[in-house]
Order: structure tokens, then C-alpha cells, then sequence
């Protein structure tokens, strides 16, 4: 499933997706997190990236393994920076998946409005805490997002 898409390789299709979703998803969670007014307009958008975001990086991430064990890259130095590639990606996928989970708590626990009430009834600190959870995994997501694509660009245009 993860290995073609009308017969070419399926993990440089699918980086695309990652690479756009785990930004946006960064982005949105900061700013609702950190900026009441905008809460409204992109609770649902935070919600869709929330739930895109980490099945992108899934989807890349398991292509990936499915196209690194091609026979045409298994010299030992090609090997070395496919295993260090993988790595920024297993903790992209972490991180994600747990920057996934705090906005979606976030999404139903900070009111979207100064009017509105909040899905889930915690205290003021929580909401507090929820954020910064927000801001630090959005800053470790971002960091990982693109050392996993540098690597990558590297094995790619540096030459296999």
C-alpha cells in the first residue's frame, strides 16, 4: 500500500502532504493557543489539521521504510543517512502525534469565544498549561519537520 501510486515510488508524493499539514497544524495550534481573537475563526481548521497532520506524517514515514529497502540503496553511507533520516522522522511522527492530541484538548477545552464556554470544564491553569504544551511541541514539530526534509533533500541532490 505504501509503496507505489500508479507505479512510482509513493514516498515523494506523500512527503508533500507532510510537509505542508505539520507547519499549518504548528501554526494554528500556536495562535489559538496563544491569541484569543482568533479562536473563533480556527477552531475547526485546528481541528482538521489535527486529525491530517499526523496521518500525513504516518503515510510519509511508512512509505519511506517502504522505499529505503529498495536494492539501489544499500551502500553502507547510503545506508547511514537513510538510518539518520528515519530517526528525525520517527520523532516527527512523536511529536506530532502529540502536538495532535494537545490541540485537540485545547480545541474543546479553551472557549473559541469571549461569549462562548468551553467543552470540557478545567481550570484556568489547565487552559494555561494546554497552551504552552501547544507553543513547545509546535516549536520541537517544526525543528523536526525540517531536519527530516533536510536529510532527505541531502540523500537527494547530493546524489545517492
Amino acid at each position: 500500500m505504501f509503496d507505489r501510486v500508479t507505479g512510482i515510488p509513493a514516498h515523494p508524493l506523500f512527503i508533500h502532504a507532510a510537509v505542508v499539514l505539520v507547519p499549518l497544524l504548528a501554526l494554528v495550534a500556536v495562535l489559538y493557543g496563544v491569541w484569543p481573537a482568533s479562536r473563533r475563526h480556527i477552531r475547526w481548521p485546528l481541528v482538521a489539521f489535527a486529525i491530517a497532520a499526523p496521518i500525513s506524517v504516518f503515510f510519509a514515514k511508512e512509505s519511506g521504510e517502504s522505499f529505503s529497502a529498495n536494492r539501489a540503496f544499500q551502500s553502507p553511507q547510503l545506508k547511514a543517512a537513510i538510518t539518520e533520516h528515519e530517526g528525525y522522522a520517527d520523532n516527527l511522527f512523536w511529536v506530532i502525534l502529540g502536538l495532535a492530541v494537545v490541540a485537540l484538548v485545547m480545541a474543546f477545552m479553551i472557549p473559541a469565544s469571549r461569549e462562548g464556554t468551553a467543552r470540557i470544564k478545567a481550570p484556568a491553569v489547565a487552559h494555561y498549561v494546554v497552551a504552552g504544551l501547544s507553543v513547545i511541541l509546535a516549536a520541537a514539530a517544526a525543528f523536526y519537520v525540517y531536519k527530516t526534509g533536510d536529510s532527505g533533500a541531502h540523500m537527494v541532490w547530493e546524489g545517492f
